[in-house]
């Protein structure tokens, strides 16, 4: 271990590490020496609902390009026996395991935006919750054991947005969202007697491949779609800025002091001083802080 690779020797299992956010925290893990088993559905064989052209295998060679060692293994979350043969795999292989950080969505095809939870199809209801938190359960129940023996693991859960943040606009994902900010807080009460440190993480406007997509800009042309979503665009941040900050926690020996918390990309930028791979320092906090203020002055009666 050195203070450039603080992470070697270390072990992490990211769970949906195909794309995003998960992506960009295997590939900062990897940068700073850790072995890192990223897993995920969609593979150069064969693709999840999701649809996206990502693979486990691009994460995994993305990480050993930044210096780490990455292992992809195919693994659906919302199979136990699954996940139940990934941990052996890395107890076979690694003997332990550091850091979980669990990043499993997959529920964009299940999502029907606009839609009252009596209007939105019930078994895509059902099934955005499987997806976005069931596997989540799953998969601590099957990694925690294994964690656990280290005596200073991390669990990092990745949600979207703080507690009491305003209705995300569907009741399903709305639910998603907020559940597994809290579940870093109740893992967290469950690990602190075993030396562990769990939390939550959320990015801001985040300029994920499929937003960009969305936008029809690459990133080295997103500020041309700057003015999209009311202006907000201009304040977006790559997945690498949370990846960055979720890397820092894993390296930090003192992390135990945000155990129970919901952390922001933003949070950790300024806690640990970093920037984003363009050399920005969004901060979405400052900005989502600011708008919600707006929104209330805008909502009181005239002469109030």
């Amino acid at each position: 271990m050195s203070k450039q690779r603080p992470l070697a020797g270390r072990v992490a299992l990211v769970a949906g590490a195909t794309r995003g956010c998960g992506r960009a925290i295997a590939v900062e893990l990897g940068a700073l020496g850790a072995t890192v088993y990223g897993s995920g559905r969609t593979t150069r064989d064969e693709r999840s609902e999701m649809d996206r052209p990502e693979t486990i295998e691009d994460t995994a060679e993305l990480v050993d390009a930044a210096g780490g060692t990455g292992i992809a293994v195919r693994c659906d979350h919302a199979v136990g026996a699954d996940v139940a043969a990934l941990v052996e795999r890395i107890r076979a292989e690694q003997g332990r395991l550091d850091v979980l950080v669990n990043d499993v969505w997959g529920g964009d095809p299940f999502t029907r935006w606009v839609k009252g939870v009596w209007e939105h199809p019930l078994e895509d209801t059902l099934r955005t919750v499987r997806n976005g938190i069931e596997t989540h359960l799953i998969t601590a129940h099957h990694a925690l054991p294994l964690l656990i023996e280290t005596g200073d693991g991390l669990v990092v859960e990745v949600g979207d947005g703080k507690a009491g943040v305003p209705f995300r606009g569907v009741v399903a994902y709305d639910h998603v969202k907020e559940a597994v900010v809290r579940l870093g807080f109740s893992l967290a009460a469950e690990l602190r007697p075993y030396g562990a440190t769990a939390l939550s993480v959320t990015p801001g406007f985040l300029r994920s491949e499929a937003m960009l997509e969305n936008f029809g800009v690459t990133e080295a042309t997103w500020r041309d779609a700057s003015d999209a979503h009311g202006g907000y665009f201009r304040y977006s941040e790559t997945p690498y800025l949370l990846g960055r900050g979720v890397a820092a926690l894993a390296a930090d020996p003192d992390r135990a002091r945000f155990a129970g918390q919901c952390l922001g990309s933003w949070d950790l930028m300024h806690t640990y001083d970093f920037s984003d791979i363009d050399g920005e320092r969004p901060d979405w906090g400052l900005v989502d802080a600011e708008a919600r203020a707006a929104d209330a002055e805008a909502a009181l009666p005239a002469g109030e």
